[in-house]
């Protein structure tokens, strides 16, 4: 029985966006999987969602994983009727009926007493149905995975729908074209990968928010500290970008290739830097910000990675390896932002060889740890365990970045670097 202790209750985490119609995220569905078993190993429905409840509380936190945005956590039949939801905070938490729940009188009765609680309930692969009418005048989300409906009978069940009050989240969305179709349908939410297909963006490119180049511009008249310089970029991946372009092009004959960020403000020099600034400021335009889910994925990244190498090796922040590594995570979906082969930026940015092997081809240490970032956003559990496995990182040192990699990026969205 002494094997049977808390360490073995350990958990990832997979956070996969809820979208609006402007992709911006509003949310996240959580997954969790105990870090010793495959994706479906449990004994029960029942336990994988107790584990999520107790992990998501205890294990990680829903303000350092959710920041200010809303939760989606499954819920089974045993777990709504039992008293354990009621632990969950009620202003951030949405309570997604699973397909497996029978919506009886029973289990209407327990989500009229939930929402009579502030509880916001969703239903899962949800098929309508008229004897569910009832139901449908206060659940507040319905999640129709359009892969397993029929296409032609999505404008009915919408048109259905429509005639309560309900918000419609269309699920498994994986194409630009998916996405639009369901736009066009009058879906209010959006769950899929399809925000990271090039032609989702309009523009060839995001312009850095007004908020963080003026805060730029404010440090370089101060003759602020080149930390605090650094960590303006640091914080703004779109920002990180254009000052990689802006050297290659100051620089045309630059021989050296980019270590680090720090490495690219030297070289371009604080002056130039400046005067970059001050037109960029007038010429910039607004756009998703920091709610844009790519971008968020890219800090996300590199903040994880910077993290696993630095604990991995005893490295302070600053160091070239942990440098790279940010790097090679802040970069890995410029490709898709700015509609460009990564080859092509690769080039054009003229970075290290070992930054530049992780990006195209996943190969090296960074590479392998770029290949683990973008399987925990997935939420293949299974390849995650093989990853571990084959880096050798320890299964805490994995949560503890993943952790902070969130928190950190929640405290920037919240103004506080």
């Amino acid at each position: 029985m002494s094997d049977d202790k808390p360490q073995h209750r350990k958990f990832f985490l997979g956070r996969q966006p809820i979208l609006d119609p402007r992709q911006e995220i509003v949310g996240y569905e959580l997954l969790f999987r105990s870090s010793e078993k495959n994706v479906s190993e449990y004994e029960s429905q029942d336990q994988a969602c107790t584990s999520v409840i107790v992990g998501a509380l205890a294990g990680f936190g829903l303000r350092e994983v959710l920041g200010d945005k809303d939760g989606f956590i499954n819920i089974t039949q045993e777990v709504l009727l039992s008293d354990l939801v009621e632990i969950l905070p009620r202003e951030q938490t949405i309570l997604e009926l699973l397909e497996s729940v029978s919506l009886n009188g029973t289990a209407r009765e327990r989500c009229r007493e939930l929402k009579s609680m502030n509880f916001r309930i969703a239903l899962d692969d949800h098929i309508y149905a008229p004897e569910h009418e009832e139901l449908y005048r206060f659940v507040d989300i319905v999640k129709i995975d359009i892969l397993e409906t029929p296409p032609a009978m999505l404008p009915e069940i919408v048109g259905e729908l429509r005639r309560f009050p309900v918000k419609l989240l269309a699920e498994r969305v994986e194409t630009p074209e998916q996405f639009q179709d369901c736009l066009e349908l009058g879906f209010d939410l959006f769950q899929g990968y399809f925000f990271a297909r090039p032609v989702v963006l309009k523009r060839k490119g995001i312009e850095p928010s007004k908020l963080a180049m003026l805060r730029l511009l404010g440090c370089l008249r101060n003759e602020a500290e080149l930390d605090e310089i650094e960590a303006i970029f640091r914080n703004t991946p779109e920002l990180t970008f254009n000052l990689l372009k802006l050297v290659n092009s100051v620089h045309l004959g630059l021989r050296e290739k980019i270590r680090s960020l720090r490495h690219a403000i030297v070289i371009l020099g604080l002056d130039k830097l400046r005067r970059w600034v001050q037109l960029a400021i007038f010429a910039s335009s607004d756009s998703r910000g920091i709610n844009n889910p790519l971008l968020e994925m890219a800090a996300v990244r590199g903040r994880l990675m910077e993290c696993l190498i630095m604990e991995r090796y005893t490295l302070p922040r600053g160091s070239d390896p942990v440098e790279a590594a940010f790097m090679t995570g802040i970069l890995s979906l410029v490709d898709i932002l700015f509609e460009a082969s990564i080859e092509e930026i690769v080039k054009e940015l003229r970075l290290s060889d070992e930054i530049a092997s992780a990006l195209l081809n996943r190969e090296g240490e960074l590479g392998t740890l770029l290949a683990l970032a973008e399987t925990l956003e997935h939420a293949n559990f299974g390849e995650v365990q093989e990853l571990v496995e084959k880096t050798d990182i320890p299964l805490s040192l994995l949560l503890a970045a993943q952790l902070d990699a969130y928190n950190w990026r929640r405290s920037i969205t919240a103004g506080n670097p």
